[in-house]
């Protein structure tokens, strides 16, 4: 091994080529004007004001004469940005404007983090509302759970029964008031027709008109009542006696007859002048046939010289009233 190889250390002969000033590796350079070590390293930046190292040399671009270069155009800012990882980048600025390196990737992890936050707060939200809506419940025992669901149930019942009652009493209650309204169609009906058989109300209807006319002898009060008599057997349902001066009386059960002067009628106390007539409410050819019986009313009347004259009415009216009577002894049996 030579002495070069040994100086080296490395066993590998150095290659040839112009000696480094400054003898020896390690030891500095004895002339006064020789330059740093340091220097003469590619690895060390330019500066300005020295001159630029030739071309073709190691780590050094060659650089044209009559280029200009834009330091403003690309440069590097001093300040370094931190990244999401917690380390450090250089920033870079590009035509005045500054840009963070790694943004996109930056950028892509915020939208993540805000989607999943998103979706955690939302998925939060609907838990607390699925599971407060009663608190109570929620804190609940099962057997007291099935304990309320059994209270519950007989109130449904209890209040299903309620409901039965309620509309059994309005059946009741409807079928009362259709009975009342029954009740009360039927009183009206029977007090109409006391009414006209009292002679307190007037009456309309089929009838007939029987008038007489005196004779030789007058007509008696005996010839009326008779024929009063066999009208009510009859059928008649209401009647009125007027004299020819056209006063009428309301014929009832207790109307009485007297025979007056001058061949006049005292009726209730009321005279009146002949002729009389009599106006019926009935069935007229039922109530003709009872006063043309054999011997009867027309028959006795015409006996005496007088006459009995009928006249049939699809509507005869009734309108003479008599007042109420006012009972002193009798008495409705209860």
């Amino acid at each position: 091994m030579s002495d070069e190889q040994t100086e080296t250390g490395t066993g590998w002969p150095q290659p040839a080529g112009p000696a480094r000033p400054g003898g020896p590796a390690g030891e500095p350079d004895p002339r006064p004007d020789a330059p740093d070590p340091d220097e003469l390293s590619p690895l060390a930046p330019h500066r300005p004001g020295e001159a630029e190292p030739p071309a073709g040399e190691p780590g050094v671009a060659p650089v044209d004469d009559g280029a200009t270069v834009d330091l403003s155009a690309v440069s590097r800012s001093e300040e370094p940005v931190e990244r999401s990882d917690g380390l450090a980048e250089p920033a870079v600025q590009r035509s005045g404007e500054p840009v963070v390196a790694g943004r996109s990737r930056l950028s892509t992890a915020g939208v993540m983090i805000a989607a999943l936050l998103a979706l955690l707060g939302f998925t939060l939200v609907v838990q607390l509302k699925t599971t407060s809506t009663d608190p109570t419940l929620g804190a609940t025992r099962q057997e007291d759970l099935v304990r309320i669901l059994s209270d519950l149930d007989a109130r449904e019942n209890r209040l299903q029964q309620d409901i039965r009652a309620l509309e059994d009493s309005q059946r009741q209650l409807a079928s009362g008031e259709q009975g009342r309204q029954a009740a009360l169609d039927e009183a009206t009906r029977r007090a109409d027709e006391l009414g006209v058989l009292a002679g307190t109300l007037p009456a309309v209807g089929p009838g007939l008109t029987v008038q007489f006319i005196s004779g030789a002898k007058p007509i008696s009060a005996t010839r009326v009542l008779d024929a009063v008599q066999e009208l009510r057997g009859a059928g008649a349902e209401a009647m009125q006696i007027s004299g020819g001066d056209r006063t009428a009386v309301r014929v009832i059960a207790s109307t009485y007859f007297l025979d007056g002067e001058n061949g006049s009628l005292v009726v209730e106390g009321r005279r009146l002048a002949p002729p009389f007539t009599i106006t019926v409410i009935g069935d007229p050819a039922t109530m003709r046939t009872a006063l043309n019986i054999p011997g009867g009313v027309v028959a006795s009347v015409r006996g005496d010289g007088g006459n009995v004259t009928f006249g049939e009415r699809e509507v005869a009216e009734v309108s003479a009233l008599h007042a109420p009577i006012k009972l002193e002894h009798a008495r409705p049996v209860s």
